[in-house]
C-alpha cells in the first residue's frame, strides 16, 4: 500500500495496532504458507470495520480475499453487527480490492469517523 498511496493517505495499521482489543486478525494459510489476512475493528456496538486485506502474492487470484471476507461478515453476524465499513485506495492498484468488496454487497459511501474526505480513498458499508 505505502507504494501506491502517500503516506496520508495510507490507513494501514502496523503490528503494534493490529493488537488493540477491538481488533480481531485472521490469517489465511495454504500449503504451509501465510496466504493471506484480514482483520476486524469493532467501532462500536453496531458497527464495524473491514481492516489489513493483504493477499501474499503467491495466492492473487485463489480466492483468499473472498474467503476472509466472508468468515469476516459471519464474525459480524455473530457479534449482533448491523454494518460493516472500511476504507481502500481509489488508485488503478485497488481496482481488485473494490471490485471484491462490491461483488460482496459493499457500496461506495462518504467518508465515516475518524477519516475525512480524501481523493485518494474509496469508503464503502454494507448491512449485515
Amino acid at each position: 500500500m505505502h507504494a501506491d498511496s502517500p503516506p496520508e493517505s495510507t490507513h494501514a495499521l502496523d503490528i503494534d495496532a493490529l493488537r488493540a482489543p477491538e481488533i480481531t486478525l485472521w490469517s489465511a494459510w495454504i500449503g504451509g504458507e501465510v496466504a493471506g489476512i484480514a482483520a476486524l475493528r469493532q467501532i462500536d456496538a453496531s458497527r464495524g470495520e473491514l481492516k489489513s486485506f493483504r493477499t501474499a502474492e503467491a495466492h492473487l487470484g485463489r480466492g483468499v480475499a473472498r474467503a476472509l471476507l466472508r468468515r469476516i461478515i459471519t464474525e459480524a453476524e455473530t457479534l449482533g453487527l448491523d454494518s460493516l465499513w472500511l476504507e481502500t485506495g481509489s488508485g488503478d492498484a485497488f481496482d481488485p480490492a473494490r471490485s471484491l468488496y462490491s461483488s460482496e454487497g459493499f457500496v461506495e459511501c462518504e467518508a465515516f469517523p475518524p477519516y475525512r474526505p480524501d481523493p485518494l480513498s474509496t469508503f464503502m458499508t454494507r448491512a449485515v
